[in-house]
């Protein structure tokens, strides 16, 4: 601690020593480390103060609260709303995102230390790194602040596998393959020649290190039953299309659908929902699929089972 007095470094320190003791005993081993960074509180590596010192950031083409105005009412309930302006993103943009940049630099530097610490310990041609995280931030489009909510900035994060033993290796390959988190511990348990449950609902996506143009899957669904009832959402997403369901319903509040064009309109500027088209009624078969299996498959934990008729559609909001 006295060494690394910051937790993102910290962490690349213990995954450094774990590799050099593990790589010892010539056996297979593991490390997963979920960084703290760019999480909050805002308290980035004093290590690393000069890197973004008086930059000046480009703000999104979607940025600010005109670019939200046809979100639901629903979506503007959370504390991802206030945080637009408590967060700083309205009047200190460049501050803010210097100190959020800042923080993920300490993070790519301390994942540098873990991969020079494969290499010295002569695994490098055998280790796999994923690199991916957990949520998008908004940084202020569409005049919010914070995650959780079913938009693009929020639940689009990147995803890096390096497999240094497959053909493909080296070359940086990209795919636009419609993925999901569930799809991560499939991944693993292939790259380890170990046997995927059949009750998982994950997907390997190795195929697309061999195919990086195809897909792994057709549709991906957006969850979110955290944070006040009014904000809760369920979602599917294609290729093309995201529908979302708010479906609280109370006073001022109706449920309410939202269907974004994303390759037509990746910022999700406009909400083709009111207008009734038939991608609409397609994208509600799938959405009416994916609450189906909820309650079929659903179990009762943590709550989460009572969610399959919250959802649905045809069924009025119970609070």
């Amino acid at each position: 601690a006295k060494k690394y007095p910051h937790s993102s470094r910290s962490y690349g320190a213990f995954g450094r020593d774990f590799v050099k003791e593990s790589a010892k005993t010539g056996k297979p081993f593991c490390l997963s480390i979920s960084f703290k960074a760019p999480h909050k509180p805002d308290q980035p590596d004093p290590l690393f103060d000069k890197v973004y010192a008086g930059r000046k950031f480009t703000k999104p083409v979607n940025f600010g609260r005109e670019y939200g105005k046809h979100f639901s009412l629903q979506s503007k309930q959370g504390r991802q709303y206030e945080r637009f302006i408590s967060w700083g993103y309205r009047d200190k943009y460049d501050e803010v995102m210097a100190v959020y940049h800042q923080m993920v630099h300490g993070v790519d530097a301390a994942v540098g230390m873990i991969r020079a610490a494969v290499e010295e310990a002569g695994v490098e041609k055998n280790t796999v790194f994923i690199f991916t995280s957990d949520n998008g931030f908004f940084c202020g489009s569409h005049g919010y602040g914070s995650k959780v909510l079913p938009y693009e900035e929020s639940t689009n994060v990147p995803m890096i596998i390096y497999d240094p033993r497959h053909p493909s290796s080296g070359k940086k390959l990209r795919s636009a393959a419609l993925t999901a988190n569930i799809d991560v511990a499939p991944t693993i348990l292939e790259l380890a020649g170990l046997e995927i449950p059949a009750q998982m609902d994950g997907l390997s996506l190795l195929p697309l290190l061999d195919n990086p143009k195809g897909s792994v899957r057709e549709t991906a669904n957006l969850i979110n039953v955290w944070g006040p009832k009014e904000a809760h959402s369920y979602g599917v997403v294609t290729k093309d299309y995201k529908y979302l369901y708010w479906p609280f319903e109370s006073g001022k509040f109706e449920p309410t659908e939202e269907l974004y064009h994303l390759t037509e309109d990746p910022h999700e500027l406009t909400n083709l929902a009111p207008h009734k088209g038939k991608e609409l009624l397609k994208m509600r078969v799938i959405y009416d699929k994916a609450v189906d299996h909820w309650k079929r498959e659903g179990v009762n934990y943590n709550g989460y089972e009572p969610y399959g008729d919250i959802f649905d559609r045809n069924t009025p909001w119970r609070p």
